[in-house]
């Protein structure tokens, strides 16, 4: 499994899931912090990665697009 977290989250994450042998890339070291979520969702299913966010927009990109992937992980804080 290979996760994308999001901008809305801390680059912290990353430290935490490669530490439990789960890779992953903060948005910040691969797009531009300012992308939008579009941008965001397409790098994410062309390079299978799952997306980690506190933004409700990525679950409706997927429902509005009826596309298979990019898998979403949405955390509520």
């Amino acid at each position: 499994m290979k996760i994308l977290i999001d901008m809305n989250l801390s680059p912290i994450w990353v430290n935490f899931l490669l530490e439990n042998n789960i890779y992953a890339l903060h948005w910040s070291e691969t797009g531009k912090v300012n992308a939008p979520d579009s941008e965001i969702f397409d790098y994410a299913r062309k390079n299978d990665f799952v997306i980690f966010t506190n933004d409700l927009d990525f679950g409706t990109i997927l429902a509005i697009s009826q596309q298979k992937k990019p898998s979403v992980i949405q955390v509520r804080t």
